[in-house]
Parts: structure tokens; C-alpha cells; sequence
């Protein structure tokens, strides 16, 4: 255990203080709000409006549809398909990045091979205002691996649903719509309401694959911080790059301390 908590001090606890610490300090290294009011206004604010929101979308959406897809995968009869499900969900569930930005550009860009193909029977996504590279078009591509990752998160829960209380529901007369109004919904929702957190703190902590297929021309609190690093900063706001990030690390924190409590209740179902 103490190796361990060495080292998430080295590699996590003090990268924290340090930013905590510079958030806080103007350029002539004195204590100072200044960098928190730069970014609670302007682009800076519009970066975590469009942060949060893009993760509010790609977390909701993403999570209804994983638990559709996982929960038929796991009631169905082949164990081939279920194993395959898996498989494939662990590994585009880390599909991520430039690779990723390449695929979608290959596929879905302005002269990508399926857009080309759909130009041909009049159905060019491009023509009724699809847009790879906009703010949804984001929300599309990071779908792509929140799907996948809330399937892997979700299954676990819904193996937890053992047959024995729908029986018993069915027994008691019970119909399928109050099984799962007063049994399986109850249970299931910690989880779901876990997972759902978890794809937030993901889509909204992402990086690279939004800066590669917007090249930053999206307000995005990771891609501004990309931009500070990068030595694209006004004279004199050197020290605002730590402040987004410390923003970063209390949205964050609270979504983990959230996620916390609802696994802690979730916990008691798993198998």
C-alpha cells in the first residue's frame, strides 16, 4: 500500500499542488485571484460552457444507447457474440486520438470514401448540414468510444440482475413493465448513474482528439490549455493556463466524489 501511495503522491499529488499553487499567483509570483476571474469570463468561460456541454452530450446519449446495446448482448443465447462484444468494446473503447481523427476524416470528411459514396445517391450527409468538424461533429466522433466504454462499464451491473427475482416478480404475478419499474430499474440505476459520470469526466478531460480534428478552432478548456502551453498566450496572462486546469480539477473532483457515492450504493448488487 505505501509504495502505491508514494507513488499517486509523486506522479499525481504534487502536479496538483503545483497547479493549485501557480493558479493562484500573478506574474511577479504573489498571491493573487486574478487568473480565476480571467477565466471565469470571456473565451475562457465559453471553453468550459462548451466543455461541459459537449461532455452532458456525449455521456447522456452515449449511456442510454450502451445500456441498450449491453443489456441485449448479455440476455442473448451465444456466448460467441458476447464474447466478441467485449472484445471489440475493450479495444475501441481506447481508440482514441489522432488515429481516430483520421479514420473519421477518411470516412465521414467533405471527400471521405462514405461520403463520396452517399454524394452519388444524393444523400451527402454535407448537403442537409452535417459537419465533421464542428461542435456536434465532435459530439459525433467521441461517441464513437463512449459507447463501447459504457457497454464495458455497464455489464457487470447487468450480470447482477439474476434471473431468481424475475421469477419470483412473475410469480407474484408481477408484469414485465412492474419488474422493471420496482426491481430491475432501481438497482440498475446507481450504476448507470456511475457509469454516465464517468463518461463525463472522460469526454469533458479529452484532448487530442478534439484538437486534431478542429485544430482548436472550438473553445474547449483542455484545447485552451494546449494553446497556453504552446506558448500562445497575452503578455502578462502566463499563469491563466494553470488556472483552467485548476477548474478542470474541481469539475473533476466533484464528478469523481459524485461517482463515489452512487458506486458505493451500486456496489451492494454487483455479483
Amino acid at each position: 500500500m505505501a509504495p502505491f501511495l508514494i507513488y499517486t503522491f509523486l506522479g499525481l499529488g504534487i502536479p496538483t499542488l503545483a497547479v493549485i499553487n501557480l493558479a493562484f499567483r500573478n506574474e511577479n509570483g504573489q498571491a493573487s485571484t486574478s487568473n480565476i476571474h480571467l477565466i471565469s469570463q470571456g473565451i475562457y468561460r465559453l471553453g468550459f460552457e462548451n466543455s461541459i456541454k459537449l461532455a452532458l452530450i456525449t455521456s447522456i446519449i452515449p449511456s442510454i444507447l450502451g445500456v441498450i446495446l449491453a443489456y441485449t448482448i448479455q440476455t442473448s443465447r451465444s456466448g460467441l457474440l458476447r464474447r466478441l462484444v467485449a472484445t471489440a468494446s475493450g479495444v475501441l473503447a481506447n481508440f482514441g486520438g489522432v488515429n481516430l481523427t483520421f479514420m473519421f476524416i477518411a470516412t465521414l470528411g467533405s471527400t471521405g470514401v462514405l461520403t463520396v459514396w452517399l454524394n452519388v445517391i444524393r444523400l451527402n450527409p454535407w448537403h442537409y448540414g452535417f459537419n465533421l468538424y464542428s461542435f456536434y461533429g465532435v459530439a459525433f466522433v467521441y461517441m464513437y468510444f463512449q459507447i463501447p466504454l459504457m457497454v464495458l462499464i455497464i455489464t457487470p451491473a447487468l450480470a447482477g440482475l439474476r434471473q431468481s427475482w424475475r421469477e419470483a416478480a412473475e410469480n407474484m404475478g408481477a408484469s414485465t413493465l412492474r419488474y422493471w419499474r420496482h426491481v430491475g430499474i432501481p438497482v440498475l440505476l446507481p450504476s448507470v448513474l456511475g457509469a454516465t459520470l464517468l463518461l463525463f469526466g472522460s469526454a469533458f478531460a479529452a484532448y487530442a482528439t478534439a484538437e486534431s480534428l478542429t485544430t482548436g478552432i472550438i473553445a474547449l478548456a483542455p484545447i485552451q490549455i494546449g494553446v497556453v502551453l504552446n506558448g500562445n498566450v497575452v503578455a502578462g496572462q502566463t499563469h491563466v493556463g494553470y488556472a483552467i486546469a485548476f477548474g478542470m480539477l474541481v469539475i473533476l473532483s466533484a464528478t469523481m466524489i459524485l461517482y463515489g457515492l452512487v458506486r458505493r450504493r451500486a456496489s451492494k448488487w454487483l455479483p
